[in-house]
């Protein structure tokens, strides 16, 4: 947890689960209570961490190793936390991050198998032992993530990055370990049905953050 006077809060779950979304109407909600607040997203948010996204995130790049993917994600991350997050918590700011280490337990540690507690350990390191005061999971089937990205590459004409193109196997890996990480870290994780209406998920991370941060949103 942060030992500062802001809150760290982040939002996680696989891709198209409608995260970002909630993040947005969260800041929205803190800026018109008064609350400064910054939303940010992983892997970039500095200049070191945007060359770092470009090379984590293109698919020409396919062959990457494991440890290599951990170890950038892990290194984007301590520049972040450093330049970023901490001086923002310590300016009293709420920061609102889209996916932080649990990501990497999930998509590394666990889908890659390279193992938890030493993708732990590695991000620990590489944050001081920043942890987040509250993380919101987001649960979606591996086909309703799948059927939002292929709608949404079509709508901007993209393709999809190169965690995106993973088979759907990793995918299911990916959502059954956010499940798991639930059980390890139920004081800080709170579950969130990806399927319900967005206003009805905005109303319960507001009530969320009220009970568990002392808040009045």
């Amino acid at each position: 947890m942060t030992d500062s006077k802001g809150f760290l809060i982040s939002f996680e779950g696989p891709d198209q689960s409608g995260k970002s979304t909630q993040l947005t109407l969260l800041a929205e909600v803190a800026e018109k209570n008064g609350l400064p607040c910054l939303g940010i997203r992983e892997p970039g948010g500095t200049p070191v961490g945007e060359e770092i996204r470009n090379l984590l995130l293109d698919p020409e790049y396919k062959g990457m190793n494991y440890w290599t993917e951990a170890l950038l994600y892990a290194a984007s991350r301590a520049q972040m936390v450093a330049d970023v997050i901490r001086p923002s918590l310590n300016s009293g700011k709420m920061v609102l991050s889209d996916r932080f280490i649990d990501s990497s337990l999930i998509y590394q540690g666990m889908a890659r198998g390279l193992g938890v507690e030493e993708i732990y350990k590695l991000n620990m390191m590489a944050t001081g032992n920043l942890r987040p005061d509250v993380t919101f999971v987001f649960h979606v089937s591996v086909k309703v993530s799948r059927k939002r990205l292929v709608d949404l590459c079509k709508q901007y004409g993209e393709k999809p990055d190169r965690i995106e193109s993973e088979k759907d196997e990793f995918h299911r890996m990916v959502e059954r370990g956010y499940r798991e990480l639930e059980e390890m870290f139920p004081e800080r994780i709170v579950p969130i049905d990806g399927k319900l209406q967005i206003p009805e998920i905005h109303e319960k991370i507001k009530r969320i953050c009220n009970e568990r941060l002392g808040l009045n949103l």
